[in-house]
């Protein structure tokens, strides 16, 4: 699927030539996989692997294959033309990294929270945060193989979302689903702020 068909979609003044993104969620419901599949240039990863000091601290309740953990953050870029140039800033899914948050917030004018139907709870921390700090976001169920599949409303009503928020189905993996994603996130910050062209931008 052709990038400049969303193009199409998103042109207008009111469009930042610039702006920055956060991509949360738990621990391995795939963040740095979603920035690296969509970045444009090689993205900045702080995975470090897991060790025996992170046993009963780091939960790898439905994620047990993973060996690594994002200890700072992901960084990747994505290009609509001209248009609209989006900073990707993946958070580290770790309590004991939270602390970060605050600091890669900053200038950010929406979030991707992905979601695991395995362990669907695992995005409360992260709709709590951007609730209480007024930042718009939408949830992306990454549809992991084998995991269990609901409808954008059951997901909506587990995670007692407000009705206008978006519900995205995709693939973590695929450069076109992540697309869609961000499409679906900058048309909800478009919708949300009452001056879109005065949205602080990083």
């Amino acid at each position: 699927m052709d990038l400049n068909h969303y193009d199409d979609t998103m042109t207008s003044s009111n469009v930042p030539a610039t702006a920055k993104i956060l991509i949360a969620g738990g621990f391995g419901v795939g963040k740095t996989t979603l920035v690296g599949s969509i970045s444009e240039i090689r993205p900045l990863r702080t995975e470090e692997p897991l060790s025996d000091r992170s046993v009963g601290v780091d939960s790898t309740r439905g994620v047990s294959a993973k060996t690594t953990t994002t200890v700072a953050m992901d960084f990747g870029r994505i290009s609509f033309q001209s248009q609209l140039v989006l900073y990707l800033f993946g958070t580290p899914g770790q309590e004991r990294f939270w602390f970060m948050w605050d600091d890669l917030a900053i200038g950010a004018i929406g979030a991707v929270v992905i979601a695991d139907t395995r362990r669907v709870a695992d995005c409360f921390a992260a709709i709590d945060y951007f609730e209480r700090n007024g930042t718009p976001f939408i949830i992306a169920v990454n549809c992991f193989d084998g995991a269990p599949r609901f409808q954008a409303e059951d997901i909506r009503i587990a995670l007692t979302l407000q009705p206008e928020v978006p519900v995205v189905m995709c693939d973590a993996r695929e450069r076109d689903s992540v697309k869609k994603v961000l499409v679906s996130l900058v048309r909800y910050v478009m919708n949300t702020q009452s001056q879109p062209n005065q949205v602080s931008l990083a």
